[in-house]
This record gives structure tokens, sequence and C-alpha cells, in this order.
């Protein structure tokens, strides 16, 4: 019976061991000294909002919506001002553009209210924000804050699984394995190395394995022939 792809990614014949892991990232690092997100951000508030628009969306799908969006309003309270309306409309290519606004509004008011307009610091306040989870706190704390967090979605998922460096059955479960295997003097890029390694190179359905650095540290059974 053949697997669907997704349970095929988890069949992995080992770990890496943990010089194959410091060398995958350090083989990532060579090539990306300075990896950031894709979404274009000037301010945390920013960063936090474009993270909240874009669960089940495109980078580039939300970065046409906030060059939209931030010229007329990019702080809470300009938020608030503009109204649920008018935000809807700013975002309305972006999808679940009515939900997100809703949570947008709501996260802004609370920013405001409890928060000095001010994008908190701690993963508890940050998940304590409407449409803010796990995974968008770890990218704010990572990319704004500079702390060592990893948010594990769909491509870093794969890319654990696939290579063997942190295989697990949920998104928890590949974190904490992560967060066990990186080593220190990568974590703080770990996120953002690997995230672009699943969105360019270790891609869902077909991988490009020719070109990946890592091809022959990878587990990844079906890996991709040359053309």
């Amino acid at each position: 019976m053949t697997l669907p792809a997704a349970r095929r990614t988890t069949r992995v014949r080992s770990r890496l061991s943990k010089a194959e892991v410091h060398e995958l990232f350090a083989r990532m690092a060579e090539i990306d000294p300075e990896p950031t997100t894709e979404l274009e951000y000037g301010s945390a508030f920013e960063l936090l909002v474009a993270v909240v628009l874009s669960a089940q969306a495109t980078d580039v799908g939300v970065n046409k919506a906030t060059r939209r969006l931030y010229p007329v309003a990019n702080t809470p309270q300009a938020i608030l001002d503009l109204g649920e309306e008018a935000l809807r409309k700013h975002i309305s290519t972006i999808g679940l553009f009515n939900a997100k606004a809703r949570n947008v509004m709501a996260l802004c008011r609370i920013l405001v209210d409890q928060h000095g307009g001010e994008v908190p610091r701690t993963r508890e306040a940050l998940e304590a924000l409407p449409g803010v989870g796990r995974k968008t706190a770890n990218v704010v704390l990572n990319t704004m804050f500079g702390e060592g967090t990893i948010a594990v979605d769909t491509h870093i998922f794969r890319v654990a699984n696939r290579t063997g460096l942190a295989p697990g059955k949920d998104v928890r479960a590949v974190e904490d394995g992560l967060m066990k295997v990186v080593p220190q003097e990568f974590l703080l890029g770990a996120h953002h190395w690997l995230i672009l390694h699943g969105r360019y190179v270790c891609k869902a359905r077909k991988p490009d394995c020719p070109h990946c650095v890592i091809r022959d540290l990878c587990r990844f059974r079906d890996k991709t022939p040359p053309a």
C-alpha cells in the first residue's frame, strides 16, 4: 500500500548524529549567514500582524496586503482608528480575512489597553493575544527579540522528518526535538534556515535533492535523481 506523502516524510532510517546535525547547520550558515523572514515589517507590531495574517497564506500574499495597510495604519491605535471594515478591505486578498481582521482588531485593543501599545516580549503575554498561538509567538520572539525559538510550520515539519534531524508525529514533538538537537551556536538562525530550505529546496511534492547542500546527510528514502 502506498503511503500518503505526509506519512512518508516520517519514514527515516535513523536520526542524524550530533556531528551530522552540526555539519547540516554549518553548511546552511555558510550559504546564508544572516537568515531572516520573508515577511516585510518595520517594527515588532508590523511583524506580529504580518505573522497573524500569514496563517494559511503565503508570505508573498501577506506582503502585498501589508504594503497597502501599513502606510495607512501601522500601530495598534491607528488600526483601531481605521476600523474593522476598512481593515478588511485592506487585507481582503488574504484567505480567512474576515476572521483575521477580527483578531487583529481584538489584539490591537489588548495591546493598547494592557501593554501601552507595545508588543509584549514574553510568550505568555503573546499567546494571550487573539489569533496568536505558539507558532506565531515563536516567530516574534525569534525574529524580533532574538530568542532561540523555532516555529514549526509545514516546511520545518517536513524537513525535520525527512532528514532525520528531529522526527516527530506532530509539530510540538518536532519543536521539542529540534530544541534538543540544534547546537546553541545555530539556534537563533535555525528557524529561518529550515523554513527556507523547506520552501525552496525540500519541497513537498518534488524535493530538489540534486541541488541540496545536505543531500549526503539526509535520511530521506525517496530522494529525487538528477535530471
